[in-house]
């Protein structure tokens, strides 16, 4: 479902929902750059790789120039009587600029490499500006009361004074100060104000004589200073100077304060989504504010979901999820900090739990930089799978029939679909048992930068002119007992791997990082075989269901299950020392 800045309003009561009744959420981003060029900086411990902290400081180098244009969220909900996975996939455009009403900026960046992959694939470049949803980071929304905060202080504004040589606004505080005094001292009935313009403005909105913004500022800042029994107001191209009354004051302030507030909770916008993710504070965000049309049942469920979800973070995921962690943190969060250790803390207090598919279908491969763990790769081939069925919500159609490569929510879709399946497969296989303890490299592999003729031919993909092949899933031992208790599992040792499931994968490209298409596929929209009847689709649904109802019963493992242990919360990174990224225990 695409989420455009004038469905957001309306779309954000049942997107919360959505994600207050996940199993888990998976994510996806497209970007205006990454990290194009290794540094040249000494690698540690030899080899030619760079450490864990040498990749995370230049991808967060990269974050913090770049932008989120595009972001994926899929939403899983496990209906356990039907023993169904239904998804939701949402895909927002980000809008890079800011209301400017918050005095907030942002200096944002495109790569031009970024800009061509994104184009050759059918991007939206304007997208972002015309139909993006806005958001604040934590730290955006911080910088944005503190400067609110010091526009309604009046007393800490620091004053200015015209140089001895500005005429004009000598002149101008003159007449300002023999107006005032000229006010002042009119007799009974006096005007409850005194307008101040320009000379020779007759305070229309076409007058181009108008106050300009440092006139002001000396106007406000002269009656603070003189008059303390009086207060200004702006009325844009002219101020209006009142008798101070306390009581008007305070309501002006809470009307100022409303205002602010409703602004900011818009602009916040998206970030809304992620704290129901990370179970952060949503106690700011008033949905009539947002949608002012919403109904008073929606607006009241929408108060006992926040707090349903406060402080209750929900699974996350995604494909090669430490780069996109990294612009996920800078885009929503705030600034990054210096160690990698650090990061790895700061991501493991906010989502406890997360899982890296691309680590899911790595873990057990001698030399997981070598595997061709692309995202479209791994759901090609897992989706011969009947089980465990996964069901595309009615609302959420548009993915079912055609391929968007490289959209952030197809991509989401996508990552939601390998986790279901793959980690079914793998826990039924018992892989995870018999687990390669260290997870590091032991060969001198390149990185994924590195470009397909400077490999050897085991180190391609076919589509690259290589030798190497994907994982067989069909090919692991599997073993489940037949059980009307759906969470009954039982496992044996893995008898063995086959050979050939050890296989090839590199980028052929740095910008290939912004998604996996295999190199001989065509980058833009690909499009499968529509059904030609409603009546049809549902026939091969059905079929396919009655399919997955004959197998053995096959679902993910349960969250508390030791199969996460082995897992979950742990990134990879390859073509460095380290190899994998651990952000903490799994909380079982």
């Amino acid at each position: 479902m695409d989420v455009t800045r004038l469905l957001f309003p309306g779309q954000l009561p049942a997107i919360i929902a959505a994600i207050a009744d996940a199993h888990f959420v998976s994510i996806d981003l497209e970007l205006s750059g990454i990290p194009s060029n290794q540094t040249n900086k000494p690698r540690a411990h030899g080899g030619g790789k760079p450490s864990l902290q040498q990749r995370y400081e230049e991808t967060k180098k990269a974050a913090e120039h770049y932008q989120v244009l595009q972001l994926g969220i899929t939403c899983v909900g496990e209906n356990i009587n039907r023993g169904v996975y239904v998804v939701r996939p949402y895909n927002f455009f980000l809008n890079p600029v800011p209301d400017e009403r918050l005095n907030v900026e942002r200096v944002f960046s495109y790569h031009s490499g970024a800009v061509d992959f994104l184009l050759k694939r059918n991007f939206r470049m304007e997208a972002p500006f015309l139909d993006g949803v806005h958001y604040f980071s934590r730290a955006e929304e911080a910088t944005a009361r503190r400067l609110a905060t010091q526009r309604q202080d009046r007393a800490s504004i620091a004053d200015i004074q015209p140089r001895p040589d500005d005429a004009e606004s000598l002149e101008l505080l003159k007449r300002l100060q023999e107006e005032v005094l000229a006010w002042k001292s009119r007799a009974a009935p006096r005007p409850d104000f005194l307008n101040f313009a320009a000379v020779g403005v007759d305070n229309g909105p076409q007058s181009e004589n108008i106050l300009n913004g440092y006139q002001k500022r000396l106007v406000h800042q002269y009656i603070r200073a003189q008059h303390p029994d009086l207060v200004t107001i702006g009325r844009g191209s002219f101020i209006q100077i009142v008798a101070y009354d306390k009581e008007r004051e305070v309501s002006e302030q809470q009307y100022r304060t409303r205002k602010f507030e409703e602004v900011l909770g818009r602009q916040i916008g998206l970030r809304w989504l992620v704290e129901a993710v990370c179970g952060g504070d949503m106690s700011a965000m008033d949905i009539n504010s947002i949608n002012p049309v919403v109904k008073a049942p929606v607006a009241a469920d929408i108060i006992s979901l926040r707090e349903q979800l406060s402080g209750q973070s929900t699974v996350l995921v995604g494909h090669n999820l430490f780069l996109d962690l990294i612009y996920f943190y800078v885009c929503f969060f705030g600034p990054l900090p210096d160690k990698v250790e650090e990061f790895q803390r700061t991501i493991h207090q906010l989502f406890p739990r997360i899982i890296d598919t691309k680590y899911l279908a790595t873990h057990n491969i001698d030399n997981p930089a070598l595997a061709r763990s692309s995202l479209e790769e791994l759901s090609q081939r897992l989706s011969k799978q009947a089980q465990p069925f996964i069901e595309l919500h009615p609302q959420h159609s548009k993915y079912e029939f055609e391929k968007f490569a490289h959209e952030a929510g197809f991509d989401s879709y996508l990552t939601a679909q390998v986790l279901i399946r793959l980690s079914a497969t793998l826990d039924s296989s018992g892989l995870h048992l018999d687990e390669n303890k260290d997870g590091l490299l032991d060969n001198d592999e390149e990185s994924y930068f590195t470009p397909p003729e400077e490999r050897s031919p085991e180190e391609r993909s076919p589509a690259e002119g290589g030798d190497g092949v994907l994982l067989d899933f069909e090919a692991l031992p599997v073993h489940l007992s037949i059980s009307t208790d759906k969470s009954s599992h039982s496992r044996i040792e893995p008898s063995y791997i086959p050979a050939s499931t050890r296989s090839a994968f590199s980028h052929a490209t740095a910008f290939d990082l912004l998604g996996d298409i295999p190199l001989d596929e065509d980058p833009v929209t690909l499009t499968l075989q529509p059904e030609k009847t409603a009546v049809q689709r549902s026939k091969k649904q059905e079929k396919r269901k009655k399919k997955a109802d004959k197998e053995i019963d096959r679902r993910m493992p349960a969250w508390e299950s030791p199969f996460w242990a082995a897992y979950g919360n742990k990134l990879r990174v390859n073509g460095t020392v380290e190899g994998v990224c651990d952000v903490g225990e799994w909380p079982c």
